[in-house]
């Protein structure tokens, strides 16, 4: 488990570093609407950290 952490953590620093422009896919931008019209809509739901955390440990 602490080598894969250790070579996660190299793998984000070497893309970190680089400066190519990624853009994201059409579908994020699509989603990302959705989720305002919700908000706005009064209909999103939101969690805590500690509520996400204790649903996570189930």
């Amino acid at each position: 488990t602490v080598q894969r952490l250790q070579a996660m953590e190299n793998l984000w620093d070497a893309l970190l570093h680089e400066k190519v422009e990624i853009e994201s896919p059409g579908w994020h931008q699509n989603v990302l609407k959705n989720r305002k019209k919700r908000i706005a809509a009064g209909e999103a739901e939101f969690l805590s950290l500690k509520e996400l955390k204790a649903i996570r440990d189930v």
